[in-house]
């Protein structure tokens, strides 16, 4: 079985399916199909997100359907309103050229009237959230009597999204001669009990290895400071100028916060989580499904159900928690045969995590440098060439203007017409990028001291100046490359206090960067800026000066700070 007009499903689905552009099933959907058309058998599917589910269990539970009863015969169970909205069209599209076919959506933060209507109309198929699906069953809203085939869709996230009690009771108050069908990227132990429960003898079908990510997908780690995590994740951006892609962060906080900074540096960006309306979401999902947005920021929650094809990179600001989630994560890009990239933004405290994932892909994570500027200014001056070079040009509309655009243009030779040409675009990131030291490894910027306030190739420094005057580590290395003249001055930890601040710099310019910030000023206060003492051993984090009397004069001594 090869093609889907080989399927023994009626012609109505199989135009449908036609209508969708989709002509060869999918791994997952050439086994459960005829596993549903056949018999009546229990199924527990492991498939990545994006492997074709809700075809492969949407398009025979159609089929199987008594069109002449009205009442509510399947119920999909998944963990968000967004999974539920998109499963429901989903299924409503398959169904399309079968007008007796309804399905209606259930899920919280709409309105709960609207929906009942609806089931009252007649609905065989319910698509729904647990907790207004049972709220519903509760009321008598929904009658569950001729329910034949209940499936749980990304079941192992029902469950951690903590939706126990709903699924036991909702299972459990269905009773009678119950098909029942989980699809999940994983099969985490508590899942496991569920199935023992409330399934008879499933039959086990796997699409890929078991708890694996997708074969297609390159996973990538970068090692940064903590402090670096977004300017590195901003040269990762602009080093992949046709990045379309998630930037996962792990609270709505942060990835507010993210969102913004990116916005506010000029980047198509915006953020979905859960402090959202429902309208909001909406609006920003459309825009991304439409690529009006090349980036979303999103929690894993408000995520789920995102169904969007040709994601190029799935980037991890920060690893989840349960690394299980990861797997969920990458499988969002490398969909449909095509391949993808899931980066990892790391510090060396997540090495251990990191090998966990290895073993749980059975995939090595290819260790890469964030780009330099040289580099990522190089890649956007080609990616303005290689657009130029495969514009279509529309003869026709252009052909009037040509004239005068020549003559404007006549005095400039063909050289030189090309340099100012690419350097409306390469101009922006060059101006940005020119006076930026490359980001250091942690290996390489973490030494430790040998004494007298120096490391093996570090000196600690005291700078008059913090968190007061909006002192920022990008502004702080901008300072010392404009007062020193050197670019690449090697710097290493930077501790940015309310009211001063200590850093590492390359031991060999300390001389030199005494002199510079000499006389110096920052925000109309002059710099000071001295040689600190190493941090003592088992020490708090102080800002206070220690002083000592000596001939009545007051005299400062070394600043320790660990």
């Amino acid at each position: 079985m090869s093609k889907f007009n080989e399927l023994e499903i009626r012609n109505e689905l199989r135009k449908a399916v036609k209508d969708l552009g989709f002509e060869e099933p999918t791994p997952i959907q050439k086994k459960v199909i005829p596993a549903l058309l056949n018999k009546n058998v229990d199924i527990v599917a492991l498939a990545q997100t994006g492997t074709g589910k809700t075809a492969a269990y949407g398009l025979p539970l159609i089929q199987n359907l008594n069109l002449r009863n009205k009442k509510v015969q399947v119920l999909i169970i998944s963990p968000t309103r967004e999974l539920c909205v998109q499963i429901s069209k989903d299924v409503s599209t398959y169904a399309k050229y079968l007008p007796n076919v309804k399905v209606t959506a259930v899920y919280g933060g709409s309105s709960m009237e609207k929906q009942i209507r609806s089931i009252k109309n007649g609905s065989q198929i319910i698509s729904a959230t647990p907790g207004r699906l049972n709220d519903l069953i509760n009321r008598k809203a929904i009658d569950v009597s001729a329910v034949k085939t209940v499936v749980l869709d990304e079941a192992d996230e029902i469950l951690n999204m903590g939706f126990k009690e709903e699924l036991d009771a909702i299972l459990s108050g269905i009773t009678g001669d119950r098909q029942t069908l989980l699809f999940s990227a994983t099969m985490p132990e508590h899942l496991m009990h569920v199935a023992k429960k409330y399934m008879r003898k499933p039959l086990n079908i796997t699409a890929g290895k078991k708890n694996t990510g997708a074969e297609n997908v390159e996973h990538h780690v970068y090692f940064v400071h903590s402090r670096d995590r977004y300017i590195a994740l901003k040269r990762i951006m602009d080093f992949y100028p046709g990045i379309y892609g998630i930037v996962f962060c792990r609270t709505r906080r942060e990835t507010q916060e993210i969102s913004d900074k990116l916005l506010n540096d000029g980047y198509d960006a915006e953020a979905l989580h859960g402090d959202l309306s429902q309208f909001q979401r909406d609006i920003v999902m459309n825009k991304f499904r439409n690529r009006h947005l090349k980036i979303l920021v999103a929690t894993d929650v408000a995520a789920r159900g995102l169904d969007v094809n040709n994601l190029s990179h799935i980037i991890n600001f920060n690893l989840p928690e349960d690394l299980e989630v990861y797997t969920h994560r990458s499988g969002r890009t490398g969909r449909a045969g095509k391949s993808g990239i899931s980066i990892v933004i790391a510090n060396l405290k997540e090495k251990g995590k990191l090998k966990q994932l290895e073993k749980t892909l059975n995939k090595k994570f290819t260790k890469k440098k964030v780009p330099a500027g040289k580099e990522i200014c190089k890649t956007q001056l080609f990616n303005l060439v290689n657009k130029v070079e495969n514009v279509k040009v529309k003869n026709e509309e252009v052909e009037e203007f040509l004239p005068e655009i020549y003559e404007k243009l006549d005095w400039m030779s063909r050289e030189e017409l090309i340099k100012r040409f690419v350097s409306v675009e390469f101009n922006r990131f060059l101006n940005y990028y020119k006076n930026l030291p490359d980001l250091i490894e942690p290996e390489d910027a973490r030494k430790r001291f040998a004494g007298n306030g120096e490391t093996n190739s570090f000196t600690r420094f005291f700078l008059n100046i913090g968190k007061r005057e909006d002192l920022k580590p990008v502004r702080l290395i901008g300072l010392i490359n404009d007062l020193t003249g050197i670019r690449n001055i090697p710097v290493g930890e930077i501790e940015i206090q309310k009211n001063f601040t200590f850093f590492e710099a390359g031991a060999e310019f300390a001389d030199l960067m005494l002199k510079a910030f000499n006389k110096a000023s920052y925000k109309k206060r002059r710099l000071v800026l001295e040689i600190a003492g190493k941090p003592k051993k088992g020490k708090k984090k102080s800002g206070k000066f220690s002083t000592e009397r000596k001939k009545g004069k007051r005299k400062k001594q070394q600043i320790f700070f660990n």
